[in-house]
């Protein structure tokens, strides 16, 4: 019987295993095939292949929105936290970055970051896989602009992470966050149901106020791309606007304000660095 059982299972093991091969010429599509079903971003025409992603993050309007507002990236050094499948990346890049440190520490997206990166030849990109938090903690590196899309509402303590980056740029920050907002987020029961409490904090002098939220069935999902946790921790428009103050952030401009988004208000900011924050010995990113 034991015999028989390990026998189905070596059988079953062998047909996953020749799965893995491909029988068809090298094309770009072949590669991105590999991760049929786990896209998020629509591929540019460049890339070659239909990734079938349901959003057009190569086009994004908030990355154009940046460049034109702090007058260009052109010779900048940049840091992106996050980068999920490159798409951001690649838009800075075409906008003339001088350098792009990119830090993913879901390890699927660190591999379709590399297949973009093949694909759209991007010479001036470094994709590495871990976790940002670590590294801002421990590097004295700083750079000309840091990008921060799509993550401080996946953050254990998001005040953390803003007072992490106060230290690390010596230019634009940019962040685009959802936050909670009790009578926005109640109208959509699907998502008030993902809150299930609140908490209050200090950190390093900043006292707010935190709205748990958990992922649940998202797990599920193939395309999930938040955290390496269960749930996480949201603040205020008002909170995220104080701790950027807080930590030393004068703000430039905000934009892409959503309150009908479909997980939460959400809107992004550009700010940078005042200038007793600019003051620093650590040396700038250069590759």
């Amino acid at each position: 019987m034991i015999s028989r059982m390990l026998e189905r299972f070596r059988a079953r093991r062998r047909l996953v295993i020749l799965e893995n091969y491909v029988a068809t010429p090298p094309s770009p599509q072949n590669a991105v095939d590999i991760f049929r079903g786990e896209w998020t971003s629509t591929l540019p025409a460049a890339a070659g292949a239909d990734s079938r992603g349901p959003i057009p993050l190569f086009q994004d309007d908030r990355m154009n929105w940046l460049a034109e507002s702090i007058g260009g990236v052109s010779g900048k050094t940049v840091l992106e936290l996050g980068p999920l499948e490159g798409a951001h990346t690649w838009m800075v890049e075409q906008f003339g970055a001088a350098s792009i440190l990119a830090i993913e520490a879901n390890t699927r997206a660190f591999l379709r970051c590399l297949v973009v990166k093949e694909l759209l030849d991007m010479r001036r990109t470094r994709f590495v896989c871990g976790d940002f938090l670590e590294y801002l903690r421990a590097t004295d590196t700083r750079f000309d602009i840091c990008l921060a899309s799509g993550v401080l509402y996946h953050m254990q303590n998001p005040a953390e992470l803003i007072a992490l980056l106060a230290r690390r740029s010596v230019g634009h920050l940019y962040l685009w966050t959802h936050y909670y907002d009790e009578a926005i987020i109640a109208r959509n029961a699907a998502n008030a149901r993902l809150f299930s409490g609140s908490v209050h904090r200090t950190y390093d002098g900043f006292s707010h106020t935190l709205y748990h939220r958990e992922y649940r069935e998202a797990l599920d999902c193939t395309r999930f791309c938040g955290a390496g946790t269960r749930g996480s921790y949201w603040m205020t428009r008002d909170d995220v606007l104080r701790c950027l103050g807080h930590f030393g952030f004068e703000i430039e401009k905000i934009g892409f304000e959503e309150d009908s988004h479909v997980h939460g208000p959400a809107f992004a900011v550009i700010a940078r660095p005042s200038s007793a924050a600019k003051a620093s010995p650590f040396p700038q990113h250069r590759d």
